[in-house]
């Protein structure tokens, strides 16, 4: 089965504005309303000062498809916070039969990922195509982290925290659970373990390991191998 791309191209032409209307129309989710999401990116923008480097921290998908333009991307680790696969999804990466999971950043630990460094005369356009991206409903909180390069320099980023109020957020830790709907689930945008194998083959590239990646990654191919 062939699936659309999540491409800057789609997300400017309003593709998945699109979509996600659709979905809300079948009550599959609460879309952010324009105005809310571009108040959320407008008042993250102007947590940096003057003439500060506007940076991004990616820690999934934006690691292997960013869709936005940037200046500089290292790799950058951040503390306090760590990636998981908590936020169910019905959609892109699942169906409200068969919901799948997609990451996010969750509370304690740490985070390896990829910062990118934006153009100053391009931050607030480039944020508002990642925003249209991300913030589709209240799933993700938009927050300020202190990322540190791979060159040693600490930096502020913008980045999405899970929003532990949404419906959506899974506290569910089972190894076998979550790996179970990775597996099955498969939505408009392709399997949800593509998008856990992608993201694990992106920190491979990037020479990071991730345990919890890799040991979901296994059980993963395990209930797929078993069902083919």
């Amino acid at each position: 089965m062939s699936h659309p791309k999540l491409t800057r191209e789609a997300i400017a032409a309003g593709e998945l504005e699109t979509f996600m209307e659709d979905a809300e129309r079948r009550g599959l989710l609460e879309r952010m309303p324009d105005e809310e999401r571009e108040a959320s990116r407008d008042a993250t923008l102007a947590r940096f000062a003057p003439g500060e480097d506007v940076w991004v921290f990616g820690y999934g998908s934006l690691i292997w498809n960013p869709a936005f333009h940037f200046a500089e991307k290292r790799i950058a680790r951040i503390h306090g916070l760590h990636r998981r696969f908590c936020l169910e999804t019905p959609l892109g990466r699942g169906s409200p039969e068969q919901p799948g999971r997609v990451l996010g950043l969750d509370r304690g630990g740490s985070c390896s990922g990829m910062a990118f460094r934006l153009d100053p005369g391009e931050a607030k356009h480039e944020l508002g195509i990642l925003w249209r991206r991300e913030m589709i409903s209240n799933a993700y909180s938009a927050a300020i982290v202190k990322a540190r390069t791979d060159d040693g320099r600490l930096v502020r980023a913008a980045t999405f925290v899970i929003n532990r109020q949404s419906p959506r957020y899974c506290g569910e830790t089972d190894l076998d659970k979550v790996a179970y709907s990775i597996a099955h689930a498969e939505g408009w945008l392709g399997p949800c373990s593509d998008y856990l194998f992608q993201t694990l083959e992106g920190l491979h590239g990037l020479g990071l390991r991730d345990s919890y990646l890799e040991k979901l990654a296994a059980r993963v191919r395990a209930y797929q191998a078993a069902a083919s």
